[in-house]
């Protein structure tokens, strides 16, 4: 049974709309807390992890793993009591203005130091959205500035801090998380697995594929194909998976995300078949996640089959439209099966 490191569920009916995509996927998920308001406080935290059970039907053995939304106004004590709670398991940086919901304040990550000394000492991992929020910074070398001004001192300063890199998007970013394995690792969508930042533009602008971080070069995705399947155990499965309403990505100014839940293990599937390394998803997927957070492995499983299936051109998203990855297109991969384990 895989883990997805990275997902959004939104809240309330659109958590509802959702949810059932990863259930039948994923035996547990680190849910992002940039909700509106953003879950700031642990008693926000555990609120949200209580709707999102509330929405998860009996017998069905998901375990959703919370994430503390870090802000300017964050302090030290409020990570010590994070570290009390069993079912929060980080806490998310969202840099000023970097992506949906990145309302922190934080413009200048560093600032935030007495905040990361205490993430050291108790050994709570630092989730990061690693973009520069400058908004002079060209989106596409945002990743990289990051590592330059922040992530370099930062590491160098805290080394006992752990730390995930966030979907990570370059051959740069690849090279920095192997670099400083095993206290930091990151996690890989399947989008940026998939397509380049050629595919925005193919015939026309291509809202549903706009997504933040941005995709790079097909450089940059090989890169990223390589460290996925490479076995290497700082790499994991986080979807990132991002639903939004049609409206709000149909618009003079779309919104930022792909939604991927509905197929996101099948899709996995299709990157490492083509790559001869399908024999390494189960390790990437259900495997080097739990070992990096500290969880057991799930005792359930998944079965797919080589079974081509068309993904439909929407589905209903609380009276909207949500428009998912692939949309209209086919899959080669199948789920057939999901045995919850004892």
């Amino acid at each position: 049974m895989p883990d997805d490191a990275h997902l959004h569920l939104r809240d309330e009916a659109y958590l509802g709309a959702v949810l059932p995509h990863t259930l039948e996927r994923f035996g547990r998920a680190v849910v992002m807390p940039n909700l509106d308001p953003p879950l700031t406080t642990v008693r926000r935290v555990l609120d949200y992890r209580n709707r999102i059970l509330g929405h998860t039907p009996a017998g069905a053995s998901f375990v959703p793993w919370m994430t503390l939304y870090l802000h300017a106004g964050t302090e030290p004590r409020d990570i010590f009591l994070c570290a009390q709670e069993p079912s929060i398991v980080g806490a998310k940086l969202y840099p000023q203005g970097v992506t949906t919901g990145a309302q922190s304040k934080v413009s200048d990550p560093l600032r935030l130091l007495p905040v990361f000394e205490a993430m050291a000492q108790s050994r709570l991992p630092l989730l990061i959205h690693a973009e520069d929020p400058n908004p002079l910074t060209d989106p596409f070398e945002r990743e990289a500035r990051f590592i330059e001004t922040v992530l370099t001192p930062l590491c160098a300063r805290l080394p006992d801090l752990k730390i995930v890199f966030e979907h990570v998007t370059t051959r740069l970013g690849v090279e920095f998380v192997r670099a400083q394995a095993p206290r930091m690792a990151a996690t890989i969508t399947v989008h940026h697995l998939l397509f380049d930042r050629r595919a925005l533009f193919a015939g026309g602008l291509h809202p549903h594929l706009y997504c933040l971080p941005i995709p790079k070069s097909e450089a940059d995705r090989q890169a990223l194909i390589e460290a996925a399947t490479s076995g290497e155990s700082c790499f994991f499965l986080g979807t990132d998976s991002a639903p939004h309403a049609r409206a709000h990505k149909e618009c003079a100014c779309s919104a930022a995300g792909i939604y991927s839940a509905h197929a996101a293990i099948e899709l996995y599937a299709e990157v490492f078949e083509a790559t001869g390394r399908l024999e390494r998803l189960e390790s990437f997927a259900s495997r080097f996640g739990a070992e990096f957070y500290g969880w057991p492995l799930n005792k359930g499983s998944i079965t797919l089959e080589r079974n081509p299936w068309r993904v439909p051109e929407h589905y209903a998203f609380a009276g909207e439209e949500l428009v998912p990855l692939r949309a209209g297109s086919m899959v080669p991969w199948r789920l057939v099966t999901r045995e919850i384990g004892t």
